[in-house]
This record gives structure tokens, sequence and C-alpha cells, in this order.
């Protein structure tokens, strides 16, 4: 016989029944995944917060994307982790509403930051001369409010309204619905809707983007390598055709990363519902870690990829942020 999550009442949820080998081994991936995440997003916001010349516009953004992250392992994290391994909720039914809204905003949010840095990057590197007078302190407030709000009202909206499993309330209930359990769950219409607004529609704002800055920049490099020729410098010629390259790779791992981390879970909750429910909920919850893994690598993708991000890191490291003056350290030239 299964093992209930709470003994004492016949309409629980099953326990799980991995062996405690099985669930030290989870449990040490996940605490690595969640250690990866808090780490390398704090390491970020001190850079940004504490170093002057970082203080820009962009940066900015960077900022508040490494704060949600931070936030998802700090406040998310750990509770889906004790539901995974354990295929229980012991934190109580009006908690596990705000853990789901919770994750669903911070991961959300998460994924409208990179849309936005997409847009930041496509008029720095298709439109530099007017990039300054665009992407101003007053586009990149708005750019971060709405990357908190939207995600917030749709996904507490959602969830503490109960409209997640409209449409499909005696499947929830019959079925789904346990004393013991935390799963978010999605009717037809609100799967849609939240494939759409999370995912779909700031993925293909991505995708666009990075489509229209990889053909944009590598004209721009066949220009530069003609009138090179031109003139004679093979050397620069060579740097351009180095800077291409570096450019493509960088805009194929920040596309691969995000696809990779949380296409399986989206298209498993938009498809769910059509196939009348016959996904595990465990499989579900199981490919959220590699939507969570998105914020573990955000830092490593979209900060540390500049020089001036491992300048800092290495002053952070060694004590020297203590020293006096320190804000003012030039970490790349103007």
């Amino acid at each position: 016989m299964m093992p209930l999550c709470h003994d004492a009442i016949n309409i629980t949820c099953m326990n799980s029944s991995w062996s405690s080998d099985i669930r030290a081994s989870l449990y040490s991936l996940m605490v690595l995944i969640i250690l990866t995440t808090l780490v390398g997003n704090l390491l970020v916001i001190i850079s940004i917060s504490h170093f002057k010349q970082l203080h820009t516009p962009t940066n900015w953004l960077l900022h508040s994307m490494a704060t949600v992250d931070f936030l998802l392992g700090c406040l998310v994290m750990p509770y889906s982790m004790v539901r995974t391994v354990e295929h229980c909720w012991y934190f109580g039914e009006i908690f596990c509403k705000v853990h789901s809204s919770t994750d669903i905003m911070l991961s959300s949010a998460s994924i409208f930051h990179l849309s936005f840095i997409s847009i930041d990057r496509y008029y720095a590197v298709c439109d530099p001369l007017r990039y300054k007078a665009k992407i101003n302190i007053l586009t990149i407030f708005v750019m971060i409010f709405v990357s908190w709000s939207v995600p917030a009202v749709f996904a507490f909206g959602m969830i503490f309204l109960g409209l997640n499993f409209k449409g499909a309330e005696e499947i929830y209930h019959k079925h789904v619905n346990c004393f013991g359990g935390c799963y978010t769950f999605f009717s037809k219409v609100p799967g849609v809707l939240s494939f759409m607004t999370s995912f779909y529609v700031p993925g293909s704002v991505m995708l666009f983007v990075y489509y229209r800055i990889y053909f944009i920049a590598k004209g721009q490099a066949k220009s530069i390598n003609a009138i090179n020729l031109q003139i004679g410098l093979e050397e620069k010629n060579g740097m351009s055709r180095n800077k291409e390259r570096k450019a493509e790779r960088t805009l194929g791992i920040v596309m691969g990363v995000f696809v990779i981390c949380w296409c399986p879970f989206f298209f498993c909750i938009v498809l769910d519902p059509f196939l009348g429910y016959t996904i595990p909920l465990t499989l579900n919850d199981a490919l959220s870690w590699f939507g969570y893994l998105n914020s573990a690598f955000n830092p490593l993708v979209y900060a540390f990829f500049y020089p001036w991000f491992r300048r800092a890191l290495k002053i952070i490291l060694f004590g020297q942020i203590f020293q006096k003056d320190s804000s003012r350290c030039e970490l790349f030239l103007e």
C-alpha cells in the first residue's frame, strides 16, 4: 500500500515511494540548483548596486531580472523541492495558493525581463545613434514595471480566483485535488492563456528580435569587411569576423538556453487538457525544474558574458569591495 501524506485522513494524497537514496540524490541536485541560482544572481545584484560605473539604464534591467531570479530561488524553489521529492505539501492550503501564485509570477517575470533585454539589445546593435535617446531610464522603468506588474496580476488573479481550473472543476476536485497536494492545474482556456502570456508572446518577441539582430549585425560586419579589404586592413577584417562569430554564438546560447529550459514545461501545460489530462502531475512538476534552471543560467548568459562583470566578480570574491572608494573602480573604459 502506498504511504499517505497524512495518515489520519483518507482523502489525502499519496506520499513518494522513492527510496532514501533516490530522495537524497534529488535533494542534493535541487539544493545545488537553488544555491547556484541564489549565489549567481546575488553577485549580479551586488555588482550593479555597488559599482557606480554599472549604474546604467540597461544594467538596471539586468539588476531587476537578477532580483526576480534571486527571489524565485529564495521564496519558491525550496518549497517546490520538498513537493517534488516527497509528492506532498506540508505547508497549508493558503500558502499553497501563495506559493503557486508567486511561482507563476516570478517565472513569468523572468521571461518578460528576457524579452525586454532582447529589445534593449536590438536598439543597441541596430540603432546605436538613437539608442541613448530611446532606451533611457524612463523607458527602462516602464519595462521593469510591466515585467513585474503584468505577471503579478495574471498569477495571483488566476490562482486566488480559481480561474486556472475553470471549465474543468469536476475533474479537478475528483481526480486532482487532495489533502496534502499542491499542484497547479490548468483547464483548456486558462492553459492556453498561460502559455500565450508567460511563454509564447515574450518568447516570440525574443526570437524575432534576435533574428533581426543577427541579420543586421551580419550585414554590418560584411560592410566593415568590404571597407577593410578595400583599404588593406587584414587584421581588422579578422577581428570583425571574430566579433561576428562571437555575436552568433551569444545569440545562439541565449535562445537555446531559454527554449531548452521552458519549452517542455509550457507545452505540457497547454497540451495536457487537450490530451484528457493524461500527463502525470509529477511530470509537470519535474519539468518546472527545467524552467527554474533558466534562472540559474541567466547570470552566466546575460551578466558574466561581459568582461566588466568578471572584473566586478573578482573584486567581490577577493574582498576588495570593502576597500575605500571601491565603488568607483573602473571596470571598463568609457
